[in-house]
């Protein structure tokens, strides 16, 4: 009886020293890929040229005439105050719409607006058309610079002519159950849009213009980031129909979006802005920072924290449940493989897997992964897992992620809950909810995708 106390003991409290472990790594991981930061590390202004080095490229960009700025994403407005300093008089007006406003203090040549997201709603729209309205503005001789980060494909919304808010509203609903990709949902949004897919640049035209984004696409292409509004599109209207015949949406969607692909697809619309072209020939694009950004720091954190450090991967993709399936079966291996060690272990995975929604539960994908790893770790002491969102909220939660282990799954059923249960109605969150096992970070104030850190002892 005593000997199974003191063990219970001895996991409590390396339970809590490895949650510990675990939200200082995520912290280091996020805290890589702060706007602010970045650009004042990356960019500098020298006379009348802006240049950008860093380790994904360079740039230099030629700063005359008046300087338009154009700021969206989750945690875009942290950089506003970076923005005016870097650019003081030459700034002439800037528009940052972002999902939560995180920066509090007024500023002077830029405004902060929160929108809708993941659904666009009434003030994006508003939002966008100011937008669209200032670019247009700009003369040949001044510049257009828009500063990209992840929401912006929901925060930025300007149906194509002929589809309405609502129309756009419940198409993205459709999307985002399904399970497809965020390139395959980006495909489709770019073709249901006027501002998306080089749109901007087709409003800022004659004056020059750049983007700068951290990324939150796998593979970091800049015509996936945002859905491109400054940037062109490989895809066309027969791609994005393939993609919803290829998850059933078709019937689904309302009438207008249908019509209004179908009319692409023969023709009777013109297509998105194409690779080759005069604007985006003449219109750079720079990527600031990523994932792999972000691992990087999370693996050195680890590392100063006493583990030995790996990365898997910085392209987790794929159905959630599978993946952590196969994560965790790999994780159980190495330590089953090697159960006494001189240094505990470390594994760090980033990307973004999908949920395809069946059930009426509510969760995210990180929760929905945290949930499967726990079924699969079940009686597995000495692993201990966070499955978050680097923005701080992940699908319609106020939470990141979970955390899981070993003993998760018999937490559970001691409160009467049922994993598998929860698992088929998509329910995650009020499973984790249950287990005080929710991740709630809050605003990160950075996108850079999804991260799972792994923790082998």
């Amino acid at each position: 009886m005593k000997a199974a106390l003191r063990s219970k003991v001895f996991g409590a409290a390396m339970g809590r020293q490895a949650r510990s472990a675990l939200k200082r790594i995520y912290e280091a991981a996020v805290g890589a890929a702060q706007p602010s930061r970045l650009i004042e590390r990356q960019i500098k202004i020298s006379g009348d040229t802006l240049a950008i080095e860093n380790a994904m490229g360079h740039a230099r960009f030629p700063l005359t005439g008046k300087v338009y700025l154009v700021g969206v994403g989750k945690g875009a407005d942290l950089s506003a105050p970076v923005w005016e300093r870097l650019l003081n008089d030459r700034l002439h007006q800037g528009i940052f719409i972002v999902r939560d406003r995180l920066f509090r203090r007024r500023l002077k040549r830029i405004s902060v607006t929160t929108t809708g997201h993941p659904l666009p709603d009434e003030k994006g729209l508003m939002e966008t058309g100011r937008c669209l309205q200032m670019v247009r503005g700009a003369a040949r001789d001044d510049c257009v610079i828009e500063f990209l980060m992840g929401g912006a494909s929901s925060l930025l919304v300007e149906p194509a002519a002929g589809l309405t808010l609502a129309d756009k509203r419940a198409t993205i609903v459709a999307l985002l159950q399904s399970g497809m990709s965020i390139a395959e949902i980006n495909c489709v949004r770019k073709h249901l849009s006027a501002i998306k897919a080089g749109g901007l640049l087709r409003a800022a035209y004659p004056a020059r213009a750049m983007t700068l984004a951290i990324s939150d696409v796998l593979g970091d292409d800049p015509a996936v980031i945002g859905s491109a509004p400054s940037f062109h599109d490989p895809t066309t209207f027969g791609d994005a129909w393939r993609i919803l015949a290829k998850y059933r949406l078709v019937e689904r969607l309302p009438k207008r979006v249908v019509s209004h692909l179908a009319r692409g697809v023969r023709g009777e619309i013109p297509e998105t802005l194409k690779p080759g072209n005069a604007l985006s020939r003449r219109s750079p694009f720079v990527v600031l920072a990523n994932n792999k950004d972000a691992l990087s720091a999370a693996r050195s954190k680890a590392e100063s924290l006493g583990f030995s450090a790996t990365v898997l991967t910085a392209d987790l993709s794929g159905d959630a449940q599978t993946r952590a399936r196969e994560i965790c079966s790999q994780l159980k291996s190495i330590r089953g493989a090697e159960p006494a060690r001189r240094r505990p272990l470390c594994f760090l995975l980033g990307g973004e897997t999908t949920v395809k929604v069946r059930g009426k539960g509510l969760g995210g994908r990180n929760q929905e992964f945290a949930l499967a790893s726990a079924i699969e770790l079940r009686r597995c002491p000495g692993l201990f897992l966070l499955c978050a969102a680097s923005d701080g909220s992940d699908g319609p939660t106020d939470a990141a992620g979970a955390f899981t282990d070993g003993d998760t799954f018999a937490r559970a059923g001691s409160l009467g809950l049922d994993p598998y249960h929860a698992l088929r109605d998509n329910n995650s969150y009020h499973f984790f909810e249950r287990l005080e096992d929710l991740f709630r970070p809050g605003p990160t104030g950075t996108n850079v995708l999804d991260f799972v850190i792994a923790l082998v002892y």
